[in-house]
């Protein structure tokens, strides 16, 4: 699954994240600081989803509140929830 969304609040335009299997394949970003968002593109390939957002929920950069890994863990944690209500609503509906 690839989620591909407009961050808020922070200097990235555009974010794209690809999971397989719980697993963050690929982050492709537009915009922002550089070093920060290549940094994240090569540390969270392998790592499952839920982890990237345990590490990377809360994260602010200067007085905005937010950051750019931060609008990536509310992206994450949208998808987990998605597919856990899907796996939810699958289970019911072969009862």
């Amino acid at each position: 699954m690839t989620i591909e969304f407009i961050p808020e609040g922070v200097c990235s335009k555009y974010m794209s994240v690809s999971v397989d299997g719980g697993i963050i394949t690929s982050l492709d970003s537009f915009g922002g600081c550089n070093g920060n968002l290549k940094a994240l593109s090569a540390l969270l390939p392998g790592m499952k989803a839920e982890d990237a957002v345990k590490k990377l929920e809360g994260i602010e950069c200067g007085a905005r509140g937010t950051s750019c890994p931060d609008q990536l863990s509310k992206a994450l944690r949208g998808m987990i929830e998605a597919e856990h209500a899907s796996e939810k609503s699958d289970t019911k509906s072969k009862k």
